[in-house]
């Protein structure tokens, strides 16, 4: 998902055909998810902001699906139970 916006942020700078080695490793990492998500990607987005609305599903999966299947009660908006449980443990190690 993060690799995704990044390419998405660094080609308002650079063309996607650029030298710069992080735009050359961007788009070859993301290359293939965007390929693979080509047939549900909607023909009038502009080319840059493909890897933009791929990462987008990246996030709903990780918002919706993801606690899921880890078996957390609560879901929907403004619930990421992901950081809660983490935001617990710092909790308990610096307040003991």
């Amino acid at each position: 998902m993060w690799t995704l916006i990044g390419r998405t942020a660094m080609n308002m700078f650079q063309p996607e055909n650029s030298d710069f080695f992080f735009m050359k490793a961007f788009v070859k990492l993301t290359d293939p998810l965007i390929r693979l998500w080509k047939p549900i990607t909607p023909q009038f987005l502009l080319p840059p902001l493909v890897p933009l609305y791929v990462a987008w599903f990246f996030y709903l999966a990780r918002f919706y699906l993801m606690p899921y299947l880890l078996g957390y009660s609560v879901m929907g908006m403004l619930s990421f139970p992901l950081e809660g449980e983490v935001a617990a443990g710092i909790y308990a190690i610096f307040n003991r």
